[in-house]
Formats: C-alpha cells, structure tokens, sequence
C-alpha cells in the first residue's frame, strides 16, 4: 500500500541502499487508484506484511515512500498498490510509469506488521482502509497464516465501490491459485464496505465490528478477546479508533518488534495519533500508511 494523503512526513536515512528494479506491469483501477509490479533483487528478503521505500530519482534527488509490500515473500517479483496525488512529489511522476521503466527499491524492508508478533489464536481479523489492503493481500499469500489461524477475516473498507476493484481483484485470484486457493476458499472470509456509495455492507470498518455487524453478516461468532487476533492498517482514524476498541475489550497490542500481542498495527506512524511528527532531513512522504 501507498501511504496516503493523511499527513506529510519523513522517513528513511541517507544511508540506505537502493536498487534500480524494472516495472512489470501496470494497473489503473480508477482515476485515484493503481498497482504495479517490478523486478526483486534475489538478494531482498523480507516478512509478509512489512513495508519498504520505493521511488523515483529526479533531478539528482531521491523521492521516496514507504510502501508495504503487497506480493508474498516467495513471490519472484514484488507487487504495490497506490493512491494517486495530482501534486505529490512522488505519485503525480510514479502514476505515469510504463513497463521497463527504472524505481528505486531500498534494501530493508521493516514494519510491526507481521504474523510472527501475535499471540496464538483460533481467529484473525485484518482490518484495512484504503490502500491499507496491500499488507494484508500479501500475508493472504502466505500458507503459514492457514497453518496459524483457522479462520481468517478481511474487513476491507473503502470510500466508493470503484475503490474495492484491486482488492476483488487479488482476491480472486488467490482463490483462483492452484495450491493456496483451497485454503483461501475453506478458511478467508471477505467483507468489503463502503461509506459513499449503496452497497450491501455500508459504513466505517470499526463501526461495524465494534457493534456486531460483521460478525451478524458473516453469520460467525462475536469478538472472543480470548482467542481472536487483529491486524490493522488504513488511515490515521482507523486505526486509532480500532486501537480504542480493542483496547476496552481487553486485548493487548504487540508493543514492540519481537513481542507478541494480540493486534499488531504498523508502530512506524503511531505518532501521527496525537501529534505531526517531525520530520528527519531524508525524504517527504505523504501517505496513508501501514
């Protein structure tokens, strides 16, 4: 996913290695919205669910922004998904990439986001916004998460029902995929939402599982704190709202990389929570993170 337009902010070093990977393939989903794919370095290792910087070079200068990684770690190549800014310094350039044209990709892929950082659990909630789904339509790739929960839950919402068609998309073809699609149809449940536009589920991600709709509709079990698990990424509301929510229910978040908890959110963005971070001289991202 792209971080989205919520807020401005900075991240990386100067000390980071980038590599030049060739663009694959392009998609434009809607006039606000695209995917791409690019070439990986056979030397990028990374978790699902973790996130890297990606850009461009203009004018002698790095742009970049931090990106979760939407392909699975076993994957050959390396898939993203992106909002697109009129006047973002990197977007209003990266929207316009063909098929063999050069991006940066850093070397060190990092993030909270990730399987090994829960506690164990029956069931898993992912709770996306946006182009937050990125994260989690790669951790759906990933067979360890049908060894680990019997049940996972994708709670996707978006603003227009245009802004759904990547995910549907992903999402098809992973039940399509000859040796993950029977898991996939066994044990993922869908339930995508919409705020703006008439639609069978309509309304924000949180109000639906904080007052039982999801669970109602999926025709599944309430919340149990007990053995439930939750991971969050979409906009800066969302997730503090779903960190309140599973917070009064009992459940404790991951607090740092390496300790498990009961929901894990991306901790790179906590501070936009309460204040504008400040910014390290590297390089301006804007962005709906996760």
């Amino acid at each position: 996913m792209l971080i989205r337009p919520s807020g401005i902010m900075a991240i990386g070093s100067s000390m980071a290695t980038y590599t030049t990977e060739r663009v694959i393939a392009v998609q434009h989903w809607s006039d606000k919205l695209f995917s791409f794919s690019t070439t990986r370095n056979p030397g990028l290792r990374f978790e699902n669910g973790q996130f890297i910087m990606l850009g461009l070079e203009v004018g002698g200068k790095k742009i970049v922004r931090a990106y979760s990684i939407a392909s699975a770690n076993h994957d050959e190549h390396l898939e993203f998904y992106s909002i697109k800014v009129p006047d973002g310094p990197l977007t209003s350039r990266l929207q316009h990439v063909e098929p063999g044209a050069g991006v940066l990709v850093s070397s060190k892929p990092t993030g909270t986001l990730v399987l090994r950082d829960l506690r164990p659990g029956k069931r898993l909630f992912l709770l996306a916004t946006g182009t937050g789904v990125a994260p989690f339509i790669g951790i759906a790739r990933d067979p360890a998460i049908y060894e680990q929960f019997a049940q996972i839950v994708l709670v996707r919402g978006a603003r227009h029902l245009a802004d759904l068609a990547y995910g549907d998309a992903a999402l098809a073809q992973l039940r399509a995929d000859p040796y993950l699609g029977e898991l996939a149809r066994a044990q993922l449940l869908d339930y995508p939402t919409v705020t703006r536009d008439a639609f069978r589920h309509h309304g924000r991600v949180t109000n639906l599982v904080e007052s039982g709709r999801v669970f109602e509709d999926l025709g599944i079990a309430p919340l149990d704190p007990a053995q439930d698990r939750f991971m969050i990424c979409g906009n800066m509301r969302m997730l503090a709202d779903s960190v309140r929510m599973l917070d009064a229910r009992g459940l404790e978040a991951s607090p740092h990389i390496g300790v498990p908890g009961d929901y894990v959110f991306e901790r790179a963005f906590v501070e936009s929570f309460e204040a504008a971070p400040v910014a390290p001289a590297a390089v301006v991202v804007s962005g709906d993170r996760c």
